[in-house]
């Protein structure tokens, strides 16, 4: 048998509408950020929308420069693998690659030993770090980008002179190759670079932004000539858009772990929460010693307590609460009267019997008053609290 009926939790638990209550501040929140976050996605998108394809009328497509070639007897021919891109290469042909960074290491490696000793004409734009180096040996991306800003030539390379005034900045590139054409400098750093092949028939142009390729940029200062002049130097264009279906963008042998696919300085960051986690816990912790006693700062009356957890239980209708505590209470004071263990006093078997013995009555009215029910409205919780206080004053009589 139990030592004590399980107290119902229904009676006090928060319903829906606390619930809503308590968390619709939360939620709303939420909804706001979600929907922001939607929002800004979907302006993104849209803003850069077929960016340097020469077949989008975007702002930031590539439509308008496609025609003007055309005009010129220049054929444009868009490519998105690899394979595509390598049969292309000829002296004829002007290789546009407009993401270089885009492409995996392997995929840099093999476009390079395809275009080099061509005899055509390889447009970078805006490669960084080791894409440029892999694709152009020699050449180095410094760190600190320029803004994009009208810069004058600055070099001898013909196309940058007739063009004059262009807006070009972005990355800014060094080369240790002699006979290379540094233009557009800003900060003394180039941010056009033409580097001649070995054999002196092609060359490799790289473009630190891509600015002059872009529609609404195009009839902006000498932006219009300078791409003219770099991709219709050779009757035929090859744009090269790189895609992730293409199936030599996966290489078993660049396969990478967890700890490569995540961003350098990680743990240095790693060790810097650490820290922070390891001082706050040394801020927040509490130095272990004695007990203190400590004053209260006001004496409250014991009737004041129970007035107060009282008016709790009505506010909840928590009758069945209030019951439960008046019987364990009784049962606990009448045991040691009735010299039972008070570790039995909520086993019916033990308490009942005595106390029938002790006042010489019925047994199940007393096991309904002290074991019973809990009571259906006020009148009948009040009704038990006076019959419990009888039967306890009716046992301490002498």
């Amino acid at each position: 048998m139990t030592t004590e009926a399980t107290l119902p939790s229904t009676s006090a638990s928060p319903t829906a509408r606390q619930l809503w209550t308590r968390a619709r501040g939360i939620t709303l929140a939420f909804a706001l950020l979600l929907a922001g976050a939607v929002t800004l996605a979907a302006l993104q998108s849209d803003a850069r929308h077929g960016a340097l394809d020469p077949r989008s009328a975007d702002p930031y497509g590539s439509r308008a420069l496609a025609e003007l070639l055309a005009d010129r007897g220049v054929s444009t021919r868009v490519v998105t693998t690899l394979a595509e891109a390598r049969t292309a290469t000829s002296p004829d042909t002007t290789l546009l690659i407009a993401g270089p960074d885009l492409l995996t290491e392997h995929q840099q490696r093999d476009l390079h030993s395809a275009i080099a000793g061509s005899g055509g004409r390889t447009v970078l734009v805006a490669p960084t770090g080791r894409s440029v180096e892999t694709l152009a040996p020699g050449v180095t991306a410094d760190p600190a980008t320029s803004r994009g800003s009208a810069l004058t030539p600055g070099c001898a390379f013909p196309a940058a002179r007739r063009a004059g005034t262009a807006e070009t900045g972005g990355i800014r590139y060094t080369t240790r190759h002699l006979g290379a054409d540094q233009c557009y400098p800003s900060a003394r750093l180039a941010t056009l670079l033409r580097v001649p092949d070995a054999s002196g028939d092609g060359d490799t142009v790289v473009l630190g932004a891509p600015d002059i390729l872009y529609n609404n940029r195009l009839d902006q200062q000498g932006n219009a000539s300078l791409a003219l002049q770099l991709l219709g130097s050779r009757s035929h264009l090859v744009w090269y858009l790189p895609s992730l279906s293409d199936t030599a963008a996966t290489d078993p042998d660049d396969e990478k772990g967890f700890l490569d696919l995540l961003p350098s300085g990680w743990l240095w960051g790693t060790l810097q929460l650490f820290l922070a986690a390891a001082l706050a816990a040394l801020w927040r912790a509490r130095r272990l010693g004695p007990l203190v006693p400590e004053k209260l700062p006001v004496a409250i009356r014991a009737s004041e307590t129970v007035e107060g957890r009282a008016r709790l239980y009505r506010k909840a209708a928590a009758r069945d609460r209030a019951a439960a505590a008046l019987r364990s209470t009784t049962r606990t004071r009448l045991a040691p009267l009735l010299g039972v263990p008070v570790t039995r006093a909520h086993t019916p078997e033990a308490l009942v019997p005595a106390l029938s013995a002790h006042l010489h009555s019925d047994g199940q009215p007393l096991h309904s008053l002290l074991f019973g029910p809990p009571p259906g409205d006020d009148s009948t919780l009040i009704a038990l609290a006076d019959q419990l206080d009888a039967l306890e004053r009716e046992v301490r009589r002498p």
